[in-house]
């Protein structure tokens, strides 16, 4: 377990607000850098999903649709 400091020194509203604003930017900073890749990732997918869905759909179609044959006399 982690010791504590004695009772007599209070943590003040700056001391949080200053700790978590630190955290807030590490945080802040990590998302930034990662963001792009994200978002390519993210593109990627979802154009792989459209093509997939395009393709089982067209396939689909093919099996249901009826060919009708015309002739001429």
């Amino acid at each position: 377990m982690a010791k504590t400091e004695s009772s007599s020194s209070r943590v003040s509203r700056q001391d949080i607000e200053d700790k978590l604003r630190a955290l807030q930017g590490d945080v802040q900073g990590k998302v930034d850098d990662r963001r792009s890749t994200l978002l390519l990732v993210a593109g990627g997918v979802g154009t792989a999903l459209l093509v997939i869905f395009f393709l089982l759909g067209r396939r689909a179609g093919k099996r249901r649709s009826t060919v009708v044959e015309i002739r001429r006399v």
